[in-house]
């Protein structure tokens, strides 16, 4: 039967080996096309005893001798990719229509079905793949690679598409009033500028001229420094939630990625990098900077994470350290309902969430502002009996709103610290502290590249 449509095949005009095997491509696995046209044209000459002449692909009716130029498209790949870092690559090619219709055609002739062995454009990107990383030492990668060439036939022009870079981080914030990202001003649209009285243009009041709500953010004083490293054409900040943008974020830090688009170098010292950040602001720190894959920015942004936080409240009336203690135990485990936060219904659905608390602590402070009487008012040990002013340390499920958790919400959450003391609780600061997975760590090896 194979015989019969290679001999079909031959009768159509001439033929070269690669376009020959083609339609037979999904027989004699590691055999090439161009192998397994050869042994076919070699096979049937034997059978009819005829003189064998070899396919000459330059005169083959249905490629027109492109299967003889894929050392070529190759070298041209190369030249295309000599300026760009890369380790792994895929081929891409856009076939002319006619050798498209030329193979269906062929097929036809020879009596095979319409989707038998494989098309020219995947030949083509497997032959010119193979030369490709043969002359830059890099490796197919057919899921995600580094760049991406696309060959256009007919065109006779290569065409680069590079794939945006990763880098895998944790964050301290130092300092309050600095949002995760760059915050536009809504005033002027972040233009920076507003209309003046006179008609003409001034800088915006809102923003100084700017454009900007705040001067500084965690995502404007790294991904700066991160692009130009790989130089790239833009940098994008994806963080594991965010913290609000009077929290600072301390302890060990909030997991981030920062996308790098159009690198032009991917083989970076990441601990350079760092240290650049470190040189350049006093404001963030930064560690544990990795080359990550692109699934590590759907971990970060998706993945559900468990935070710790540490406020520091002001009651409305004394409260005694027992009290406090006993109202941290009820909520211990204690699974929160909360409706929307008044602070955020505007943005956001209201709708209401259940979250647990893992852990919860308060401790009573000394407050210079509070009566000097409960100020001096210390048990044995020397810490406060009863006091205004105490730090909450708290561990919760992701999503869990701390804040609301302390004061309340105007009942919006139930159970609450205040509802359970039975007084009005006033947040003075908060930090985060941690930012971990639920069930396992952000910090998995196969989402990073070595």
């Amino acid at each position: 039967m194979i015989l019969d449509a290679a001999r079909k095949a031959l009768a159509t005009g001439p033929l070269c080996d690669p376009c020959l095997g083609r339609p037979f491509a999904d027989r004699s696995f590691g055999l090439t096309n161009d192998q397994r046209g050869r042994a076919l044209r070699t096979t049937v000459t034997l059978a009819e005893d005829e003189p064998f002449e070899p396919g000459e692909e330059s005169d083959c009716w249905v490629c027109e001798g492109q299967c003889s130029r894929y050392d070529l498209w190759a070298e041209r790949a190369a030249e295309a990719l000599a300026e760009v870092d890369f380790s792994t690559y895929q081929v891409g090619t856009r076939a002319p229509p006619l050798i498209e219709e030329n193979d269906a055609l062929l097929r036809a002739e020879a009596g095979l079905p319409e989707d038998a062995g494989e098309l020219f454009k995947s030949e083509c990107n497997r032959e010119v793949g193979k030369r490709l990383g043969a002359r830059t030492g890099t490796e197919v990668d057919f899921e995600r690679p580094d760049v991406l060439c696309m060959l256009d036939i007919q065109r006779e022009t290569v065409e680069v598409q590079v794939n945006p870079a990763f880098l895998y981080g944790r964050y301290r914030k130092l300092e309050r009033d600095i949002p995760q990202t760059e915050w536009p001003c809504s005033a002027c649209g972040s233009t920076g500028k507003e209309l003046a009285p006179d008609g003409g243009e001034r800088n915006c009041r809102g923003c100084g001229g700017s454009g900007y709500r705040y001067d500084d953010s965690v995502e404007g004083l790294t991904a700066p420094i991160v692009r130009e490293a790989m130089d790239g054409s833009e940098g994008v900040f994806h963080g594991a939630g965010r913290e609000d943008v009077d929290a600072k974020m301390l302890g060990t830090g909030r997991p981030f990625v920062l996308e790098v688009k159009h690198p032009r170098v991917r083989d970076i010292d990441p601990e350079a990098i760092e240290s650049a950040i470190e040189e350049s602001t006093d404001l963030i720190e930064v560690e544990g900077l990795r080359r990550a894959t692109h699934t590590m920015v759907e971990r970060v942004k998706e993945l559900e994470a468990s935070k710790t936080y540490v406020l520091t409240v002001r009651f409305a009336e004394p409260v005694s350290q027992s009290n406090l203690e006993e109202v941290c135990e009820a909520l211990l485990g204690e699974t929160i309902s909360q409706r929307t936060p008044n602070r955020v219904d505007h943005r956001r659905a209201d709708i209401v969430r259940t979250r647990e608390v893992y852990a919860i602590e308060g401790t009573l402070e000394a407050d210079p502002a509070a009566d000097a009487e409960s100020n001096a008012s210390e048990g044995t040990t020397g810490s406060l009996r009863e006091g205004r002013r105490a730090t909450i340390e708290v561990h919760g499920a992701g999503g869990l709103y701390v804040k609301e958790l302390a004061h309340g919400d105007e009942g919006r959450t139930e159970p609450s610290l205040a509802g359970l003391l039975s007084v009005d609780i006033e947040i003075e600061a908060l930090d985060v502290l941690a930012v971990e997975g639920e069930d396992e760590p952000f910090e998995r090896s196969e989402f990073f590249l070595d």
